[in-house]
Protein backbone atom coordinates (compact mmCIF):
# COMPACT_ATOMS: atom_id res chain seq x y z
CA UNK A 1 0.00 0.00 0.00
CA UNK A 2 1.15 3.49 -1.01
CA UNK A 3 1.95 5.41 2.14
CA UNK A 4 1.05 8.37 0.80
CA UNK A 5 -2.11 7.41 0.51
CA UNK A 6 -2.88 8.02 4.51
CA UNK A 7 -0.48 10.63 5.15
CA UNK A 8 -0.43 11.90 9.06
CA UNK A 9 -2.14 14.15 10.53
CA UNK A 10 -0.36 17.45 11.05
CA UNK A 11 1.23 18.59 14.04
CA UNK A 12 -0.94 21.36 14.67
CA UNK A 13 -3.95 18.87 15.86
CA UNK A 14 -2.22 17.36 18.58
CA UNK A 15 -0.87 21.06 19.78
CA UNK A 16 -4.84 22.26 19.37
CA UNK A 17 -5.74 19.44 21.49
CA UNK A 18 -3.24 20.49 24.29
CA UNK A 19 -4.57 23.87 23.98
CA UNK A 20 -8.13 22.76 24.33
CA UNK A 21 -7.39 20.68 27.18
CA UNK A 22 -5.23 23.61 29.33
CA UNK A 23 -8.56 25.85 28.37
CA UNK A 24 -11.45 24.04 29.35
CA UNK A 25 -9.46 22.09 32.34
CA UNK A 26 -8.81 25.88 33.88
CA UNK A 27 -11.94 27.83 32.53
CA UNK A 28 -14.14 24.98 33.83
CA UNK A 29 -12.73 24.55 37.23
CA UNK A 30 -10.73 27.82 38.43
CA UNK A 31 -14.03 28.99 40.59
CA UNK A 32 -13.87 26.01 42.58
CA UNK A 33 -10.20 26.32 43.20
CA UNK A 34 -10.88 29.91 44.38
CA UNK A 35 -13.77 28.80 46.46
CA UNK A 36 -11.59 26.47 48.35
CA UNK A 37 -8.81 28.52 48.98
CA UNK A 38 -10.91 31.28 50.23
CA UNK A 39 -12.83 29.37 52.37
CA UNK A 40 -9.77 27.81 54.15
CA UNK A 41 -8.25 31.52 54.89
CA UNK A 42 -6.73 32.73 51.69
CA UNK A 43 -6.96 36.45 50.82
CA UNK A 44 -7.71 37.78 47.18
CA UNK A 45 -3.68 38.19 46.90
CA UNK A 46 -3.03 34.76 48.11
CA UNK A 47 -5.64 33.10 46.13
CA UNK A 48 -4.34 34.81 42.88
CA UNK A 49 -0.81 33.33 43.47
CA UNK A 50 -2.42 28.99 44.46
CA UNK A 51 -3.99 29.61 40.65
CA UNK A 52 -0.97 31.03 39.67
CA UNK A 53 1.60 28.35 40.58
CA UNK A 54 -0.63 25.68 40.42
CA UNK A 55 -0.54 26.63 36.53
CA UNK A 56 2.78 26.60 36.84
CA UNK A 57 3.63 23.25 38.64
CA UNK A 58 0.96 21.71 36.20
CA UNK A 59 1.90 23.03 33.04
CA UNK A 60 5.97 21.97 34.08
CA UNK A 61 4.52 18.35 35.17
CA UNK A 62 2.81 17.86 32.37
CA UNK A 63 5.93 19.07 29.94
CA UNK A 64 8.09 16.72 31.88
CA UNK A 65 6.25 13.56 31.81
CA UNK A 66 4.27 14.05 28.15
CA UNK A 67 7.77 14.74 26.93
CA UNK A 68 10.29 12.06 28.96
CA UNK A 69 7.55 9.18 28.63
CA UNK A 70 6.47 10.15 24.68
CA UNK A 71 2.52 10.24 26.02
CA UNK A 72 0.11 12.45 26.40
CA UNK A 73 0.62 12.71 30.34
CA UNK A 74 -1.43 15.10 31.65
CA UNK A 75 -1.52 17.26 34.50
CA UNK A 76 -4.15 19.29 36.48
CA UNK A 77 -4.76 20.78 39.59
CA UNK A 78 -7.30 19.00 42.19
CA UNK A 79 -10.56 20.03 41.43
CA UNK A 80 -12.22 17.47 43.94
CA UNK A 81 -9.75 18.40 46.83
CA UNK A 82 -10.30 22.06 45.99
CA UNK A 83 -14.02 21.18 46.99
CA UNK A 84 -12.65 19.51 50.06
CA UNK A 85 -11.23 22.96 50.89
CA UNK A 86 -14.79 24.67 50.59
CA UNK A 87 -16.38 22.48 52.84
CA UNK A 88 -13.47 21.93 55.55
CA UNK A 89 -13.47 25.93 55.88
CA UNK A 90 -10.94 27.61 58.41
CA UNK A 91 -8.98 25.31 60.63
CA UNK A 92 -7.03 25.76 63.38
CA UNK A 93 -4.10 28.22 62.56
CA UNK A 94 -5.82 29.88 59.44
CA UNK A 95 -3.99 29.94 56.24
CA UNK A 96 -0.52 28.78 57.64
CA UNK A 97 -2.33 26.18 58.88
CA UNK A 98 -3.88 25.38 55.82
CA UNK A 99 -0.63 25.77 53.38
CA UNK A 100 1.06 23.57 56.53
CA UNK A 101 -1.77 20.74 55.16
CA UNK A 102 -1.11 21.20 51.40
CA UNK A 103 2.79 19.89 52.48
CA UNK A 104 1.76 17.35 54.30
CA UNK A 105 -0.46 16.53 51.32
CA UNK A 106 2.79 16.18 49.19
CA UNK A 107 4.71 14.49 51.19
CA UNK A 108 1.96 11.89 51.49
CA UNK A 109 1.64 11.81 47.69
CA UNK A 110 5.46 11.44 47.47
CA UNK A 111 5.21 8.42 50.05
CA UNK A 112 2.69 6.25 47.95
CA UNK A 113 5.45 7.28 45.06
CA UNK A 114 7.94 5.34 47.44
CA UNK A 115 6.77 3.28 49.91
CA UNK A 116 4.53 0.68 47.84
CA UNK A 117 2.50 0.00 51.20
CA UNK A 118 1.02 3.25 51.16
CA UNK A 119 -0.50 3.00 48.00
CA UNK A 120 -1.89 -1.11 48.90
CA UNK A 121 -3.08 0.50 52.03
CA UNK A 122 -5.01 3.47 50.21
CA UNK A 123 -6.50 0.75 47.71
CA UNK A 124 -7.91 -0.55 50.50
CA UNK A 125 -10.17 2.05 51.79
CA UNK A 126 -13.53 1.01 50.08
CA UNK A 127 -14.24 3.16 46.83
CA UNK A 128 -17.76 3.00 47.45
CA UNK A 129 -16.74 5.40 51.03
CA UNK A 130 -14.48 7.23 49.19
CA UNK A 131 -16.87 8.40 46.28
CA UNK A 132 -19.77 8.73 49.03
CA UNK A 133 -17.55 11.34 51.16
CA UNK A 134 -16.96 13.14 47.79
CA UNK A 135 -20.15 13.33 46.90
CA UNK A 136 -21.06 14.52 50.56
CA UNK A 137 -18.30 17.50 50.27
CA UNK A 138 -19.65 18.29 46.51
CA UNK A 139 -23.57 18.68 47.50
CA UNK A 140 -23.43 21.94 49.20
CA UNK A 141 -21.42 23.40 46.28
CA UNK A 142 -23.55 21.99 43.58
CA UNK A 143 -26.61 23.71 45.23
CA UNK A 144 -25.18 27.09 44.97
CA UNK A 145 -26.93 27.47 41.41
CA UNK A 146 -30.18 26.38 43.01
CA UNK A 147 -30.07 28.60 45.98
CA UNK A 148 -28.31 31.50 43.94
CA UNK A 149 -31.65 31.67 41.38
CA UNK A 150 -33.22 33.19 44.58
CA UNK A 151 -30.63 35.43 45.98
CA UNK A 152 -29.98 36.77 42.66
CA UNK A 153 -32.18 35.89 40.16
CA UNK A 154 -31.19 38.05 37.51
CA UNK A 155 -27.31 37.32 37.93
CA UNK A 156 -27.35 33.90 38.19
CA UNK A 157 -30.10 32.54 35.73
CA UNK A 158 -28.09 33.60 32.62
CA UNK A 159 -25.34 31.08 33.72
CA UNK A 160 -28.06 28.16 34.42
CA UNK A 161 -29.42 28.92 30.79
CA UNK A 162 -26.28 29.26 29.19
CA UNK A 163 -24.86 26.09 30.34
CA UNK A 164 -28.33 24.16 30.25
CA UNK A 165 -28.11 25.21 26.31
CA UNK A 166 -24.84 23.75 25.89
CA UNK A 167 -24.56 21.12 27.89
CA UNK A 168 -26.95 19.74 25.17
CA UNK A 169 -25.56 21.13 21.93
CA UNK A 170 -21.73 21.26 23.39
CA UNK A 171 -20.89 19.35 26.41
CA UNK A 172 -17.16 19.63 26.71
CA UNK A 173 -17.67 23.52 26.76
CA UNK A 174 -21.14 23.92 28.84
CA UNK A 175 -19.07 25.30 31.99
CA UNK A 176 -16.53 27.49 30.14
CA UNK A 177 -19.22 28.96 28.28
CA UNK A 178 -21.16 29.33 31.86
CA UNK A 179 -18.09 31.10 32.77
CA UNK A 180 -18.53 33.81 29.74
CA UNK A 181 -21.65 34.22 30.57
CA UNK A 182 -20.63 35.48 34.21
CA UNK A 183 -18.34 37.46 32.92
CA UNK A 184 -21.08 38.67 30.72
CA UNK A 185 -23.06 39.71 33.79
CA UNK A 186 -20.14 40.97 35.97
CA UNK A 187 -19.37 43.31 33.57
CA UNK A 188 -22.87 44.51 33.57
CA UNK A 189 -22.91 45.21 37.31
CA UNK A 190 -19.54 47.33 37.10
CA UNK A 191 -21.48 49.13 34.50
CA UNK A 192 -24.20 49.76 36.26
CA UNK A 193 -22.53 49.96 39.71
CA UNK A 194 -19.46 51.37 39.11
CA UNK A 195 -17.75 48.95 41.00
CA UNK A 196 -13.57 49.17 41.25
CA UNK A 197 -10.95 46.67 42.52
CA UNK A 198 -7.23 47.34 43.90
CA UNK A 199 -5.72 47.57 40.20
CA UNK A 200 -2.49 45.45 41.94
CA UNK A 201 -5.26 42.55 42.20
CA UNK A 202 -4.25 42.43 38.57
CA UNK A 203 -1.02 41.97 38.28
CA UNK A 204 0.27 38.28 39.10
CA UNK A 205 2.81 37.55 41.48
CA UNK A 206 3.58 34.89 44.09
CA UNK A 207 2.44 35.19 47.64
CA UNK A 208 4.76 32.98 49.85
CA UNK A 209 3.51 31.35 53.42
CA UNK A 210 5.80 30.47 55.95
CA UNK A 211 3.30 27.50 56.73
CA UNK A 212 2.37 26.02 60.20
CA UNK A 213 1.35 22.48 61.31
CA UNK A 214 -1.70 21.83 63.79
CA UNK A 215 -3.64 18.23 64.25
CA UNK A 216 -6.48 19.91 63.03
CA UNK A 217 -5.37 20.92 60.07
CA UNK A 218 -3.66 17.71 59.48
CA UNK A 219 -6.23 14.89 60.50
CA UNK A 220 -9.38 16.85 58.96
CA UNK A 221 -7.63 19.04 55.91
CA UNK A 222 -4.44 17.16 54.68
CA UNK A 223 -5.86 13.46 55.15
CA UNK A 224 -9.21 13.81 52.95
CA UNK A 225 -7.56 16.17 50.68
CA UNK A 226 -5.29 13.64 50.08
CA UNK A 227 -7.23 10.59 49.97
CA UNK A 228 -9.96 12.68 47.44
CA UNK A 229 -7.26 13.75 45.03
CA UNK A 230 -5.70 9.93 44.67
CA UNK A 231 -9.13 8.00 44.78
CA UNK A 232 -11.03 10.60 42.58
CA UNK A 233 -8.14 12.09 40.44
CA UNK A 234 -4.76 10.17 39.65
CA UNK A 235 -6.37 6.03 40.49
CA UNK A 236 -8.94 7.38 37.03
CA UNK A 237 -6.43 9.11 35.35
CA UNK A 238 -4.13 6.10 35.02
CA UNK A 239 -7.64 3.70 34.00
CA UNK A 240 -8.12 6.65 31.46
CA UNK A 241 -5.00 6.71 30.17
CA UNK A 242 -5.02 2.74 29.73
CA UNK A 243 -7.96 3.03 27.89
CA UNK A 244 -6.44 4.65 25.33
CA UNK A 245 -3.39 2.28 24.99
CA UNK A 246 -1.08 3.87 27.39
CA UNK A 247 0.40 2.74 30.75
CA UNK A 248 1.30 5.34 32.93
CA UNK A 249 4.76 5.09 34.93
CA UNK A 250 2.99 5.38 38.54
CA UNK A 251 6.11 6.01 40.39
CA UNK A 252 7.71 8.44 38.23
CA UNK A 253 4.04 10.12 37.83
CA UNK A 254 3.79 10.55 41.77
CA UNK A 255 7.63 12.05 42.42
CA UNK A 256 6.47 14.33 39.88
CA UNK A 257 2.78 15.45 41.07
CA UNK A 258 3.72 15.29 44.73
CA UNK A 259 7.23 17.66 44.11
CA UNK A 260 4.59 19.85 41.96
CA UNK A 261 2.79 19.65 45.46
CA UNK A 262 5.48 20.58 47.49
CA UNK A 263 6.55 23.51 45.65
CA UNK A 264 3.35 25.01 44.86
CA UNK A 265 2.15 24.43 48.18
CA UNK A 266 4.13 28.03 49.79
CA UNK A 267 2.83 29.97 47.03
CA UNK A 268 -1.02 28.45 47.96
CA UNK A 269 -1.16 25.17 45.38
CA UNK A 270 -3.11 22.84 47.20
CA UNK A 271 -2.57 20.22 44.91
CA UNK A 272 -2.14 19.19 41.24
CA UNK A 273 -2.31 15.61 40.23
CA UNK A 274 -3.26 13.05 37.01
CA UNK A 275 -5.78 14.90 34.94
CA UNK A 276 -8.91 12.38 34.60
CA UNK A 277 -11.63 13.17 32.51
CA UNK A 278 -9.74 15.90 30.78
CA UNK A 279 -7.11 13.43 30.32
CA UNK A 280 -9.52 11.96 27.39
CA UNK A 281 -9.09 15.30 25.50
CA UNK A 282 -5.46 15.01 24.73
CA UNK A 283 -4.75 11.25 24.68
CA UNK A 284 -8.40 10.14 22.13
CA UNK A 285 -7.85 9.46 18.52
CA UNK A 286 -9.20 13.00 18.59
CA UNK A 287 -6.15 14.64 19.51
CA UNK A 288 -3.80 12.74 16.68
CA UNK A 289 -4.70 9.32 14.77
CA UNK A 290 -1.23 8.00 15.79
CA UNK A 291 -0.71 7.04 19.29
CA UNK A 292 2.43 7.71 18.92
CA UNK A 293 2.40 11.16 18.61
CA UNK A 294 -0.34 12.45 20.64
CA UNK A 295 2.52 12.89 23.21
CA UNK A 296 2.79 16.71 21.98
CA UNK A 297 -0.78 17.12 23.09
CA UNK A 298 0.68 16.60 26.47
CA UNK A 299 3.04 18.99 26.29
CA UNK A 300 1.20 21.63 24.35
CA UNK A 301 -1.37 21.32 27.52
CA UNK A 302 1.37 22.08 29.85
CA UNK A 303 2.97 24.91 27.54
CA UNK A 304 -1.07 26.58 27.83
CA UNK A 305 -1.63 25.85 31.49
CA UNK A 306 1.39 28.27 31.63
CA UNK A 307 0.51 30.94 29.90
CA UNK A 308 -2.76 30.71 31.16
CA UNK A 309 -1.63 31.23 34.36
CA UNK A 310 -0.42 34.78 33.30
CA UNK A 311 -4.45 34.83 33.74
CA UNK A 312 -4.67 33.69 37.43
CA UNK A 313 -4.69 37.42 38.63
CA UNK A 314 -7.20 38.72 36.58
CA UNK A 315 -9.87 35.53 37.86
CA UNK A 316 -9.50 36.71 41.25
CA UNK A 317 -10.29 40.61 40.21
CA UNK A 318 -13.31 39.18 38.49
CA UNK A 319 -14.18 36.95 41.50
CA UNK A 320 -14.01 40.01 43.59
CA UNK A 321 -16.23 42.51 41.92
CA UNK A 322 -18.69 39.43 40.86
CA UNK A 323 -22.03 40.13 42.42
CA UNK A 324 -23.31 37.81 45.26
CA UNK A 325 -23.87 34.06 44.02
CA UNK A 326 -22.52 34.32 40.48
CA UNK A 327 -19.45 32.47 40.54
CA UNK A 328 -20.24 30.14 43.14
CA UNK A 329 -23.05 29.37 41.16
CA UNK A 330 -20.45 28.79 38.01
CA UNK A 331 -18.51 26.54 40.66
CA UNK A 332 -21.82 24.28 41.56
CA UNK A 333 -22.54 23.66 38.02
CA UNK A 334 -18.70 22.89 37.08
CA UNK A 335 -18.96 20.04 39.94
CA UNK A 336 -22.40 18.62 38.55
CA UNK A 337 -20.48 16.18 36.29
CA UNK A 338 -18.37 15.23 39.26
CA UNK A 339 -21.05 14.65 41.98
CA UNK A 340 -23.08 12.63 39.90
CA UNK A 341 -20.26 10.16 38.86
CA UNK A 342 -19.60 10.15 42.90
CA UNK A 343 -22.77 9.11 43.60
CA UNK A 344 -23.53 6.44 41.29
CA UNK A 345 -20.11 5.23 42.59
CA UNK A 346 -21.00 5.29 45.97
CA UNK A 347 -24.32 3.34 45.74
CA UNK A 348 -23.58 0.82 43.05
CA UNK A 349 -22.69 -2.06 45.11
CA UNK A 350 -25.95 -2.47 47.03
CA UNK A 351 -23.98 -4.65 49.61
CA UNK A 352 -22.19 -1.07 51.01
CA UNK A 353 -24.79 0.88 50.27
CA UNK A 354 -25.69 1.66 53.84
CA UNK A 355 -22.47 2.59 54.76
CA UNK A 356 -21.99 5.00 51.78
CA UNK A 357 -25.38 6.68 52.29
CA UNK A 358 -24.26 7.35 56.28
CA UNK A 359 -20.35 8.53 54.79
CA UNK A 360 -22.33 10.59 52.61
CA UNK A 361 -24.82 12.35 54.95
CA UNK A 362 -21.68 12.94 57.73
CA UNK A 363 -19.67 14.36 55.05
CA UNK A 364 -22.89 16.47 53.88
CA UNK A 365 -23.51 17.97 57.39
CA UNK A 366 -20.20 19.70 57.32
CA UNK A 367 -19.90 19.20 61.02
CA UNK A 368 -16.91 19.74 62.63
CA UNK A 369 -16.23 17.68 65.87
CA UNK A 370 -13.28 18.41 67.81
CA UNK A 371 -11.68 21.27 65.01
CA UNK A 372 -11.47 18.18 62.65
CA UNK A 373 -13.50 18.76 59.46
CA UNK A 374 -16.53 16.32 58.59
CA UNK A 375 -14.99 14.45 56.15
CA UNK A 376 -12.54 12.81 58.25
CA UNK A 377 -15.32 11.68 60.46
CA UNK A 378 -17.74 11.06 57.48
CA UNK A 379 -15.29 8.11 56.45
CA UNK A 380 -14.60 7.27 60.34
CA UNK A 381 -18.38 6.93 60.42
CA UNK A 382 -18.91 5.04 57.00
CA UNK A 383 -16.11 2.11 58.14
CA UNK A 384 -17.35 1.78 61.55
CA UNK A 385 -21.07 1.07 60.23
CA UNK A 386 -19.49 -0.83 57.43
CA UNK A 387 -17.32 -3.10 59.78
CA UNK A 388 -20.31 -3.90 62.27
CA UNK A 389 -22.33 -5.16 59.39
CA UNK A 390 -19.89 -7.08 57.89
CA UNK A 391 -19.22 -8.86 61.17
CA UNK A 392 -22.93 -9.74 61.68
CA UNK A 393 -22.71 -11.49 58.15
CA UNK A 394 -19.58 -13.07 59.30
CA UNK A 395 -21.24 -14.39 62.41
CA UNK A 396 -24.40 -15.57 60.53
Amino acid sequence: MDPSANPPAPLSRPIIAGVVTALVGVTSSFAVVLTGLDAVGASPREAASGLLVLCLTMGVASILLAWRYRMPITVAWSTPGAAVLAATGAVEGGWPAAVGAFLVTAGLILLTALWPQLGRLIARTPPSLAQAMLAGVLLPLCLAPVSGIVVNPWGVAPVVLTWLVFVRLAPRWAVPLAFVAASVVVAVDVAVTGATVDPMLFVPRLELTMPTLTPEAVVGLALPLFLVTMASQNVPGVAIMRSFGYQVPWRPAMLVTGLGTAVAAPAGGHAINLAAISAALAAAPDADPDPKRRWVAGVSTGVSAIVLGALSAALVALVVIAPDAVIAAVAGIALFGAFGSAVQQAIDDPGERLPAVITFLVAASGVAIAGVSAAFWALVAGLVVREVLHIGRRRG
